[in-house]
C-alpha cells in the first residue's frame, strides 16, 4: 500500500511508459495462470511462505500462490520502499505473517497481489480474471481509495469500504492487520510525526479489530509496537523491567514444574508452557496492580486434548494448590465474543508464589492466537468446524459487533461521523448478550449482541433500525424500565413500540445512546426536523412534530377524530399532546398547515398564549363523551420498592395501555412518574385517575399540561 496512507510503504507508483511494457506485464499474468507441463519449483523468495504454509495445510497445491508471486514481482520490479528493499518485500512478508497463523490458499495468493492494484498498473478485472472472484473481492477490499479523489476524507472512506468488504469475507481485515503490523515493523525510517499519526490510527482503530477478530498475536505485536512509538520512555523503563527480571531465577519456571509433577501423577496429558508477558502487558499489569512480583511476568499455559480435561486440570490446580478464586473466568462454557475460550485462574503454592494460569485446548488456542485467520476461510476443510444445514459451514467470523457497525455505518454519510464513531465503537472492549422479547414473551429474532453499558435506546435500534424512533420503554426482567436503562449480560428485554408514528427520538436520548448504532440516526432525525419546529421540551419524552406556523412545538397534536368542526365537516382534527384534552374537557380549536384543527383544553397556557398573541380560535366540540382518547398523567408518591410495578397493575386493570412513561430521579424520598396512556373509553378517566390515588405511596394523580416551548 501506497507511503501516504499506510505508512513505511513508499514506493513510486511504477507508470509503464511504453505500450509494449503493458503488454509485457499482461503476458506474464497469462504465463502464470497458464503454467507449464511440468510444475516447476517455487522460487526460492517463497520457501519460508511454503513451509509455514504446509504446516497447518499439508499437501496443500502451492500453484496459485506461486502465480500471484510471479505477477507481483514482476509488477513491483522497479519499485524500493523507503528502507531501500525492493517493493516486493512487503507483500512476501505481509504473506508470511499470514501462513504462519494458518491463513488458507485464497488469503496468501491475494495477499501477495494486495498493492498490485493501487500501485501498478494490474487491474482488478486482471486479478478477477486470472486468480478468481474471491482474490478479487479480497484485492478490492483492502486496496486504498485515491487521496486526489478523495482528499482528507481518504483515510476514513477507505477503512469504510474496508469494512464493508470485510462484512462479506473478514479475510479482507485478516490482510489489513497482516499488511499493518509488517508496516509497523519497519515504521522507523518515516518522519517521527507521521510515525506518530500511524501509530495512533493503530492504536485507536487496527488493535481494537485484532482484538475483536481474535488473532491476538497480531495484537500483542502492535501494542508493543505502538506502544514504543507514543510511549518511548514507559516502553524503556518496561523493557528494563523485564531485563532485570530475566537476569534473576525465574520463579514462574519452578511453579511449572510442580504443576507438570501434579498432572503426570493426577494421569492427565497435558503440554505446560510459560507464556512471558510481551512489553505493554508488563506495563498495563504494573500500572494496575502499583508493581509486579517475580512471578507476575509471565503466566502458566496449559494445553490439552479435549474440553473435559480442562476442567480436570482445574480440579487438580484447586486441589493441590490454594485458588485464588476471584481471578477464576471460564471463557469455554461462556466465549468471549471474539471466539475467545480458555479457563482463567491463578493459584498460590506453599511459599505464596502466586501464578496465573491458562487452560484451554490445542484448538482453542489456535483459535486464540490466530482467531478469524485460522476459522475464517471457507477454503479451510480439517474437520474443526462441522457445516450448516445446507451442507456449507457456519460462518463463526460475523460477530454481533461487526453487524452492528455495518448497519451504523450506511447512516453515517459524513466521513467525519463515520470515522470518530468508528473510534468510540471500537473503544468497547466486551460485549453482553440480552435476550429480547416480543409482545407476548416469545424471543424474537434471537439474542443482542451489544457492548457493555449499552442502554434500552441502543437495544430498540439495534432491533428495530429507524423503527426505534418510536419506542417508548421497555421491561426489563419482566419490570417496566425507562429508556436510559443500563442492560446487564443475560437480561430479558421486551422493547414497547408507539402505535403510531407520530413519535420520535428528543436530544435526551443522545445522552444514554452507547452505540453509534443508536446515535447516528437519533442525530439525523433530530437534524432532519423541519426549520420551523422549537427545540422540545428537555423532559426525556419523544419531539414534538411542527404543527404551528409560528413555532408553538409545545403543541404538537394526535391523529384523533374525537372532535368535529361546526361547519368544516372536512377538516382533519388533531388533539394538541401539550394538554391532551378528552371528552368532556371544555376545548378551543385553531388552524393549523394543511386545513387541520388543532383542538386544545380551553385553560391550556398555549392556548391561551396563541389567543393572547390575536389568533383567532375555532369554535369545536366533542362527538360523544365515551370515545377513546390519549391522555398524559402525573403521579407525585413518596419513594418505595414495587411503585412502579403498583402503578402499571393499576392502569392495566381500567384498560389503559401505556405509550410513554417517564420516571424522575427521586429527590428527598419524592418520585415524579408522568404517563402517557390510551383509554378506550374517556369517561373512565376520573376512575383510573382515583384508583393510581389510592396505589400506596401515591399522593397526587393530576393531568399533565405543558406550557410549551
Amino acid at each position: 500500500m501506497s507511503a501516504e496512507a499506510t505508512g513505511p510503504t513508499s514506493a513510486v507508483r511504477v507508470r509503464w511508459g511504453h505500450p509494449k511494457d503493458v503488454l509485457r506485464l499482461r503476458r506474464i499474468g497469462r504465463a502464470a495462470v497458464r503454467g507449464t507441463a511440468v510444475r516447476p519449483r517455487l522460487p526460492d523468495a517463497l520457501e519460508h511462505v511454503a513451509q509455514a504454509h504446509r504446516r497447518h495445510h499439508p499437501g496443500v497445491d502451492l500453484g496459485p500462490v506461486r502465480r500471484a508471486y510471479v505477477l507481483a514481482e514482476a509488477a513491483h520490479r522497479g519499485q524500493f520502499r523507503k528502507s531501500g528493499d525492493p517493493y516486493i518485500t512487503h507483500p512476501l512478508a505481509v504473506t508470511l505473517i499470514l501462513a504462519e497463523l494458518g491463513a488458507g490458499t485464497t488469503t496468501l495468493t491475494a495477499s501477495l497481489l494486495h498493492d498490485t492494484v493501487e500501485d501498478t498498473d494490474v487491474t482488478l478485472d486482471q486479478v478477477r480474471h486470472e486468480f478468481g472472484a474471491e482474490v478479487g473481492h479480497l484485492v478490492d477490499g483492502v486496496t486504498k481509495l485515491e487521496k486526489v479523489e478523495y482528499g482528507a476524507a481518504a483515510e476514513p472512506e477507505t477503512f469504510r469500504k474496508m469494512l464493508v468488504a470485510t462484512g462479506s469475507d473478514v479475510r479482507v481485515m485478516s490482510i489489513k492487520l497482516a499488511d499493518r503490523l509488517h508496516n509497523m515493523r519497519t515504521l522507523g525510517v518515516m518522519r517521527p510525526e507521521k510515525q506518530a499519526r500511524i501509530a495512533r490510527v493503530t492504536r485507536d482503530v487496527l488493535i481494537p479489530l485484532a482484538e475483536r477478530l481474535g488473532v491476538q498475536a497480531l495484537k500483542t505485536e502492535l501494542e508493543d509496537l505502538v506502544f514504543a512509538i507514543l510511549h518511548p520512555e514507559e516502553h524503556a523503563r518496561a523493557l528494563e523491567r523485564i531485563r532485570e527480571h530475566r537476569a534473576g531465577p525465574d520463579q514462574l519456571a519452578e511453579v511449572a514444574g510442580a504443576v507438570r509433577e501434579i498432572l503426570r501423577e493426577a494421569g492427565i496429558t497435558a503440554e505446560v508452557r510459560i507464556r512471558p508477558r510481551h512489553v505493554f502487558s508488563v506495563h498495563r499489569a504494573g500500572v494496575r496492580r502499583g508493581g509486579l512480583g517475580p512471578t507476575d511476568f509471565g503466566r502458566l499455559l496449559i494445553l490439552v486434548a479435549e474440553n473435559a480435561d480442562c476442567y480436570a486440570v482445574l480440579g487438580e490446580l484447586h486441589t493441590c494448590f490454594t485458588p485464588v478464586l476471584s481471578a477464576f473466568k471460564d471463557f469455554i462454557a461462556a466465549p468471549k465474543f471474539n471466539l475467545y475460550q480458555s479457563l482463567h485462574t491463578a493459584v498460590a503454592d506453599d511459599l505464596g508464589r502466586v501464578a496465573e494460569v491458562l487452560v484451554r485446548t490445542h484448538r482453542m488456542h489456535r483459535v486464540a492466537e490466530a482467531g478469524v485467520v485460522a476459522l475464517g476461510d471457507p477454503d479451510r476443510v480439517d474437520g474443526t468446524e462441522p457445516p450448516g444445514e445446507d451442507g456449507e459451514r457456519a460462518d463463526p467470523t460475523r460477530p454481533g459487533w461487526l453487524s452492528r457497525l455495518l448497519e451504523w455505518q450506511r447512516q453515517a454519510l459524513d466521513p467525519d461521523t463515520f470515522w470518530s464513531e468508528l473510534r468510540d465503537e471500537l473503544s468497547r472492549d466486551r460485549e453482553i448478550t440480552v435476550f429480547a422479547e416480543d409482545a407476548d414473551g416469545i424471543a424474537a429474532r434471537g439474542p443482542l449482541q451489544l457492548p457493555v453499558d449499552a442502554t434500552c435506546v441502543d437495544a430498540a435500534y439495534a432491533r428495530h433500525g429507524q423503527a426505534a424512533h418510536s419506542c417508548i420503554g421497555a421491561r426489563v426482567n419482566g419490570r417496566l424500565a425507562t429508556l436510559r436503562t443500563v442492560l446487564r449480560d443475560g437480561d430479558t428485554l421486551q422493547l414497547l413500540l408507539a402505535p403510531d408514528s407520530g413519535t420520535g427520538p428528543s436530544p435526551e436520548w443522545l445522552e444514554y445512546a452507547r452505540t453509534p448504532a443508536a446515535r447516528v440516526p437519533i442525530r439525523r432525525w433530530l437534524e432532519g426536523r423541519p426549520a420551523t419546529e422549537a427545540p422540545p421540551v428537555a423532559t426525556g419524552r419523544a419531539p414534538l412534530p411542527a404543527a404551528f406556523p409560528d413555532g408553538d412545538a409545545g403543541a404538537g397534536t394526535e391523529p384523533e377524530t374525537a372532535a368535529e368542526v361546526p361547519g368544516f365537516p372536512m377538516a382533519p382534527v388533531r388533539l394538541a399532546r401539550c394538554c391532551t384534552p378528552v371528552p368532556p374537557d371544555q376545548v378551543t380549536g385553531f388552524a393549523v398547515r394543511g386545513g387541520a384543527v388543532a383542538v386544545h383544553r380551553g385553560s391550556c397556557p398555549v392556548a391561551v398564549r396563541m389567543a393572547a398573541t390575536g389568533r383567532a380560535s375555532v369554535p369545536v366540540r366533542w362527538k360523544s363523551s365515551s370515545a377513546s382518547c390519549r391522555v398524559t398523567l402525573r403521579a407525585e408518591a413518596l419513594g418505595r420498592p414495587r411503585l412502579l410495578a403498583d402503578l402499571t397493575e393499576a392502569m392495566a386493570q381500567h384498560g389503559a395501555a401505556v405509550v410513554q412513561a417517564e420516571v424522575e430521579p427521586p429527590q428527598q424520598q419524592r418520585v415524579r412518574h408522568t404517563y402517557t396512556l390510551r383509554l378506550p373509553d374517556a369517561s373512565g378517566l376520573p376512575r383510573l385517575m382515583r384508583a393510581m390515588r389510592g396505589v400506596p405511596g401515591v399522593y397526587d394523580v393530576a393531568r399533565e399540561v405543558r406550557h410549551g416551548a
